[in-house]
């Protein structure tokens, strides 16, 4: 009897400490940034609800035939299961190519994530 309260105890106190998704809440920006340049731009932001996302962009060969945008960035997310999911990303004449990890506990298999970043 002791041992199933204590078991008990436990798992209400871990299910506390892990935070819950609710798409009803209303997040809050703790920090936002934008710089703009000539040839280039920069910004990120993060939000109480723990989404976060940073980017730069670069403008190449400007004025010439080739001229095209490189771009390199992360963005993250917690999940519904309290893993926090996060993107690095490159893009440009090669297209866009993701680099995706999960925190401990992830419900991506690792087979899954490979083959969703190429």
């Amino acid at each position: 009897m002791k041992l199933v309260l204590l078991l008990s105890l436990i798992a209400v106190a871990i299910a506390a400490q892990i935070p819950t998704f609710d798409s009803n809440q209303n997040a809050r920006i703790l920090y936002q940034n934008y710089e703009s340049k000539f040839r280039s731009y920069k910004f990120g932001f993060r939000q109480s609800d723990g989404i976060r996302h940073e980017q730069e962009g670069f403008l190449n060969n400007f004025g010439q035939e080739n001229e095209n945008l490189s771009v390199k960035g992360s963005y993250s997310w917690v999940g519904p299961d309290g893993v926090t999911y996060e993107i690095d990303y490159t893009a440009g004449e090669d297209g866009f190519k993701p680099d995706i990890s999960q925190g401990p506990g992830g419900g991506i298999p690792p087979q899954i994530l490979g083959s969703m970043a190429g």
